[in-house]
């Protein structure tokens, strides 16, 4: 986020208990369940999902406040979560899905991060198996070995993107100047 002005992360609301470090609307909006279900019912998710027993998703305003702004917006969400995006969002929406580098090093990763009780992060590895399969859903695979190159590709990937054709803002018009001399 500190390398590009033009990216902002999407916050999204979770049932889950705040883990001690995180914050009231920088990290997650903390919603209890019936709160969360009356935004589902609302229409005010542009995604949502039940993942390893707590309900998460991404507020809608938000995002399209800062879309009208010209912002591009990072989500960190699951295959369930990109999937519904890729539905409402199409083309627009660009998929990057990072694997770690083994299932042991996952594990450590989660261990060592001191965030989760025991049987959450063995809930979470019983399920990665699966959770990893749905890579082939996405545009973009990136084997999170070393979080530098990793941010390093994700940079180039967005660079990319921006540059296609059909994402660049007024180049037809800017073109047919440069025709006209």
């Amino acid at each position: 986020m500190r390398l590009d002005d033009n990216l902002t992360m999407s916050i999204s609301a979770t049932t889950r208990a705040p883990r001690s470090a995180e914050i009231e609307g920088k990290d997650y909006f903390f919603v209890e369940e019936p709160g969360f279900r009356k935004m589902i019912e609302g229409g005010e998710f542009l995604e949502h999902a039940e993942v390893f027993n707590n309900f998460y998703g991404t507020p809608r305003t938000p995002v399209e406040t800062a879309l009208t702004s010209g912002l591009d917006v990072l989500f960190d969400v699951d295959w369930q979560g990109t999937q519904q995006l890729e539905d409402s969002a199409g083309k627009d929406l660009v998929s990057i899905f990072i694997l770690p580098p083994s299932t042991a090093e996952l594990e450590r990763r989660l261990r060592a991060r001191a965030q989760d009780a025991e049987d959450v992060v063995l809930g979470r590895m019983a399920k990665a198996a699966d959770e990893m399969s749905h890579y082939i859903e996405y545009h973009y695979v990136i084997v999170n070995n070393d979080v530098d190159e990793s941010v390093e590709q994700v940079q180039a990937i967005l660079c990319a993107e921006r540059l296609g054709r059909s994402r660049q803002v007024g180049l037809h018009e800017f073109v047919t100047n440069l025709r006209e001399g």
